[in-house]
This record gives C-alpha cells, structure tokens and sequence, in this order.
C-alpha cells in the first residue's frame, strides 16, 4: 500500500506531466496548421497524424511495461480518481460515442437521445449499485467476482464465455471504426487501415496490460475531448456568433424545424420523391416475374453493346455498357436479392427530407391518428424506451468498465471516480445534440441548393472511402443538389464537421485523430478484459492454480494478440458484407453485458441468498433468450446463424434492445432458483453483508477467503 504522501507526490508528479502533454499537443497542432499553410499536403498530415498518435502511445506503452501481476491487471490499485474517471472516460468513448452518437442524433433526431439517456444513466447505476461494492471484494475481473462470490468455477466459466462474447462484439466495432479513420486519415485500403491502427492497440495492452492502458487512454481523453470540441465550437461561432454550442441548440434547432417544413414542401425535392417512388414500382414489376425481366434486362444490355460497336461509338461509352452488362445478376437468385435491397433502398428515399424523421418530432406515427398511426407511434415509444433499459443496465455490466474501478487505493476513490467518469462524459454528451443540430443546419442552408459541379471537394473524397458513407447522385437531372439526392451515413457526421464547417484539414486531421484515440482506447480495454478473462480467470483460477505470474501475464499476452487477429478478421469481414455497423455492433454487446451479467451482479451484492446455481441459471437463461432474439431477427446475426425462418419481433421490439427480454427472465431465474436451492455458506453470507454496509468499509481479499 502507499502512504498519503506518496499519493500526493503521485498525483503530483501526474498533473505536470500531463499539463505538459496537454500543452505539446496543442503547439503539435499549431504548427501543423503552419505548415498546412505553407504548402504540406493532405495525406502528409493525416500520416503525421497518426503516426505521431501511434508512436505517442507506444511509448506510453513501452515506459508501463511490466510483468508484474497486480499492475498488469489493476495498475497497482494506485490510480487517482480524477485520473481513474478521465481513463474511464476515453474506455467509454469509444468509437460508437465519438463518431456514432452525433450522427445517430442527425439521422434520428429526438431518437437518438436514447443512447445519450441510456449510456449516461447507466453510470448513475454503476455509483449506486456496483462499483464500491466491487473494489470492496478486491477481485482483478468480474468473472474473478462470480468465483468468490458464488463460489466454485461454474458461475465463473459462465462469467468468462459472457466476458469474452460481449467484449469481442464490442472490439470488433472499435477496430472497424479504427479501419475507417485510418483509411480517412491516409487513404490506405481498409484492411491495411485495421492493421496500422491495430498496432496501435498492442504495443499499449500487449505490453503493460491495465498499468499502460490507464496512461494511455488519459492522453487519449485529451485528445479526443479537445478534437471534438474545436469543430463544434467553430460552427457555432460560424452560425450564431456564440462560442458556447449548448447555449444556442435551442434556436438552431428552430431554425432547423423551418428548414425541414420548407424542404418538404419544396416542388424540386417532389421530384426526387417521385423518381424514387417510380424506382420503387419498377422493383415491384420486376419481383413480380424475376426470370422474364432478368432475361430482358440482359437482351437489352446485350443489344446496347451490339449497337455502340456497329456504331462505332467512343471507347469510354462502350466500356460503360459492357461493365453495366456485366453487373447484371447472374441467375435469378442473384437478381432477386439485388431488385429487393434496391426496392427497400428506394423505398426509404421516397419519404420527405431523405427519410429522415422531423428532428424535433418524438415518435414515429401519431397518437391521435388513425388506427396505423397510433401502432406505430406505440411500436416507437416502446423501442425508445427498451433501447434506454438496455443501454443503462448494459452500461452498469460492461466488464471492461466495471474493471476500471478496481483500479484505484480505495473504495472512497471508487466511488468518486465514477463522479469524475460522469463528468468527463458530460462533456462530450451534452455537446453531442447541438453537434447533430450545427450540422444539420449546415447542410441544409449551404450544401443543399449547390451545383453539383460546385459540391465541396470534401464530398467526393468522402464517396471514395465508402459509398455508403456517402453518395450524392442527381436524380432529377437539374444539376442542383436536392436533400433527397444525397445519402449520408451517420458514421461520418463527426468526421466530417470540420470540412463541412470550412476549417482547415488540419483540424479535419485532428478530429480523425480524436476518434483514432476513442477507438484505441475502448479497444484496449475489451482486448485487456479478453485476455484476462482467458488467462487469469480461466488458466489461472481453473487450470494451473501453482502457475507462476511471470508465465499468466504471458499467456495473457500471447492470448491479447490472437483475440486481437480475430477481431480484426470479424471487422474486416463486417466492412465486406455491409450487414452491420458500428452503433449495432456495441448496442448488441450492451444488450449481451445487460441480460448476462446485471442480474447476477447485483443480486450478488445486495441479495445474501443468491445461490451459485441461481447465479449460472439466470445468467445461461438472461444471456441466451437476448442472443436467440438478435439470431433470429437481425440480418447480420441471421447470416451467421443461418436462419432462413421469417422475422419474428416481440411486442415489435427491434433485435438491439433484446437485452429488455434477458433481464427481467435472469433476475427471476436467479430468484426462483435460489429460493429452491440450499443457502450459500455462511462465510459467503457475512461477507455479502461486510460489503454492504459502509458502516463495515475496508477492502476484503477474497482470494483468502
């Protein structure tokens, strides 16, 4: 243990040399917007960029390494509270928060504010039910909890196979968020983006477990905060002449309700509207005998190719018909499939403002409209409100979180920094609405209404990273760009606001290295929980209790760098198929963490009769009814699982708030089986009660239980 003055000289020496971080940083970036002046290419600052970011953190990394085991896995239990919550605070952030949340809000409006009210709330419960009761029992992880606290290894093996599922969901949507910076930030392929950015991660966890990753994602707050501040802040010095976004969301946001009420009424985005619903009955004749139009699409391309050659036509306009002959489906599986994602595709375009919702507007339908109005308005009320559940108690479950407050001397400094992680969360949550709503009014006041020939340059560079990020294409011929004629992808809008605002690439490049740094961090720590999981909870505790900590913190290496293969392999594959997306990805680990680990965790704590078998029962039920929703309902998950039968949705609940289902099934199979199932020892019951109270504060080694 360290004494008080230790400490303070810790905390001390901490704050210099993170001013002094603080204070590089922003003269690093200064002098790069010198020099983007005077001349330094683009790719060249995305390259120093994330060069200069990487070897940053590896160098965090290679100054933490250590094989001891009590840093690897906890830091030492030395880390500040303010420190602890700036650290969980970039753990948190990851790539969904960053670059996902404020285009989640632009896409939906009213309905994004679930994630913000869901993941801000859970750290309410994190405070009051789980994490000074946690530091209290002293263990490395949560399945090392579920082991001391239920005693024997089942309910710890059901914790590791829950542990390792959610956080490899979670990684594989950081490392997919690292590919697209990455590609962003160098205009590398994909693929090649994963890995320079997976480098990144190991040389950080691979080296110096939690001791490095804690220092890591400090910096990395920092640097993620004041990137995505700057831009914001600049738009709305830009609009209002405010700097203080928050302050003026309020009267945006009006603007941006009479924006949206002229673009629905304005004739030229009708006729986007009806060239789209015309696509659409196009599709439907097609579906309706698949082989005939197969067959006369292919003639009449045939036939197009035979006249430009009889014609003599220019090469370009001949090779333009043989690639359109060649992208025909090939048999009338193929064309199936393709006619119904391009029906679907229309379809959603054929609704006012490019399918958008009203940004103001609550709910889908209407309560006081006919019969299809108030359904739907009840369908959309109630998945705002599972999505909520799921994002609170799945924020208070996630191991790699919840592993973060075994990090620090005390239970007080627990508890004070989960007040200090709901700060440093703040930050960014509170400025993520008027960041959608800056936007918003952006593109609708500036980009919409531009000659196509006069987009911004930053449109086209975007379109060739992925078109499905973003396309713009003139579909009523007129040369102008109509809202309903550009398709933007939610995972751009935070990545794309400096150039959307007009600042200079520099800052383009910094923001790009803020969601790098939201990605690595939140990577680091799923990698960490993963491989821990495997090594000290499995290995460790089942397997070879005598092992030595030299060879555990080693096999918990070489085990971070084969799940960290895997999950980029699973990122990559994602990008291919372009069946899920980031914010999917993590709401199904939250909605997995939610009904695997909420109900045992708690009841654990402040409920002294919850058996082990109660514990295993409720966890395999909460856990398996949540996984058996999202197989059957999801298109990715029934790819996976190869479901052919017909969707089938609860109460019309969608696939990412399966967890509301898990919950309340493991809290009652936790309860039922307990009831029926002989009481813990009694050992087990005092020590439940010793961690409740605050009357009995202290830790407690349960390991010597």
């Amino acid at each position: 243990m360290f004494s008080a003055s230790s400490n303070a000289a810790f905390r001390k020496q901490l704050n210099k040399v993170y001013a002094w971080y603080t204070g590089g940083f922003a003269v690093f970036v200064i002098v790069l917007a010198i020099l983007e002046q005077m001349g330094l290419p683009r790719n060249w600052i995305g390259f120093i960029f994330l060069a200069a970011t990487v070897l940053l953190y590896a160098g965090i990394g290679i100054m933490s390494r250590t094989n001891d085991a009590a840093e690897y896995y906890v830091a030492g239990r030395r880390v500040p509270a303010m420190y602890n919550g700036m650290a969980t605070g970039a753990d948190w952030m990851s790539a969904a928060s960053f670059i996902g949340m404020a285009g989640t809000l632009y896409l939906q409006g009213y309905g994004g504010l679930a994630f913000i009210m869901g993941w801000t709330g859970g750290y309410c419960l994190v405070a009051l039910f789980l994490a000074p009761y946690l530091r209290k029992f002293g263990q490395f992880t949560i399945p090392d909890f579920l082991g001391a606290r239920y005693g024997g290894n089942l309910a710890r093996l059901v914790g590791i196979i829950i542990a390792i599922i959610c956080s490899f969901v979670y990684v594989v949507a950081q490392i997919y968020g690292v590919g697209l910076i990455t590609t962003r930030l160098t205009g590398v392929d994909f693929g090649i983006g994963i890995f320079l950015g997976l480098g990144g991660i190991l040389v950080c966890s691979f080296l110096g477990g939690m001791r490095a990753v804690t220092w890591t994602q400090v910096a990395q707050y920092i640097i993620l905060i004041i990137a995505y501040m700057i831009p914001v802040v600049w738009l709305s010095v830009k609009q209002t002449g405010v700097p203080i976004p928050q302050a003026i969301y309020g009267q945006q946001l009006q603007k941006v309700t009479e924006k949206e009420k002229a673009l629905i009424d304005d004739p030229k985005e009708k006729e986007v509207i009806a060239v789209f619903k015309a696509r659409v009955d196009d599709m439907d004749a097609k579906l309706k005998d698949v082989k005939a139009a197969l067959e006369a699409d292919k003639a009449a391309a045939a036939k197009k190719v035979e006249d430009l050659k009889a014609s003599n036509a220019p090469a370009a306009d001949l090779a333009a018909a043989e690639k359109a002959l060649a992208a025909l489906p090939k048999d009338e599986e193929a064309a199936k499939k393709a006619w119904t994602a391009a029906r679907a595709a229309a379809a959603a375009r054929t609704a006012p403002l490019g399918g958008m919702p009203r940004h103001a507007t609550q709910f889908s339908g209407d309560p006081n409209g006919d019969q299809k109005a108030k359904d739907t308005y009840d369908t959309s009320r109630r998945n705002f409100m599972a999505l909520v559940f799921c994002l609170m108690l799945g924020t208070a479950a996630l191991p790699h979180i919840l592993m973060r407050y075994y990090t620090t001397p005390s239970v007080k400094q627990a508890r004070s920094s989960v007040t200090w992680s709901l700060f440093f969360i703040f930050l960014l949550y509170f400025t993520a609405p008027a960041l959608a709503v800056l936007v918003k009014y952006e593109v609708f006041t500036v980009l919409v209404g531009t000659p196509f020939d006069k987009l911004p340059a930053w449109v086209s560079q975007w379109a060739a990273v992925d078109p499905t990020l973003l396309t713009v294409t003139d579909v009523n011929k007129d040369g102008i760009l109509q809202l309903g004629e550009m398709r933007i992808g939610g995972d751009i809008i935070v990545l794309a606001t400096p150039e959307i605002g007009g600042l200079p690439y520099v800052i383009s490049g910094m923001v790009a290295a803020g969601g790098l740094a939201a990605a690595l961090s939140t990577a680091d720590g799923l990698l960490l929980t993963i491989a821990n999981a495997l090594s000290h909870d499995l290995y460790y505790k089942m397997i070879d209790p005598n092992a030595s900590t030299s060879r555990r913190v080693m096999i918990s290496k070489i085990l971070l760098l084969v799940v960290a293969l895997a999950a980029a392999y699973t990122a990559y594959t994602v990008y291919v198929t372009k069946q899920a997306d980031i914010l999917f990805l993590v709401s199904a680990a939250f909605s997995f963490a939610a009904a695997g680990f909420f109900p045992a965790l708690v009841l654990g704590i402040f409920w002294k009769r919850a058996t082990a078998a109660g514990a295993v029962v409720g966890m395999i039920a909460g856990f398996g009814v949540t996984l058996y929703y999202m197989a059957t309902n999801h298109a990715w998950m029934r790819t996976i699982f190869g479901v052919t039968d017909p969707v089938s949705l609860w109460w019309g609940i969608l696939p990412i708030s399966a967890g509301v289902f898990g919950v309340p099934l493991g809290f009652a199979a936790i309860i039922l089986v307990s009831l029926v199932t002989p009481a813990p020892r009694r050992e087990v019951q005092e020590l439940v009660e010793h961690v409740r109270y605050p009357s009995l504060a202290g830790d407690i080694d349960t390991r010597a239980t």
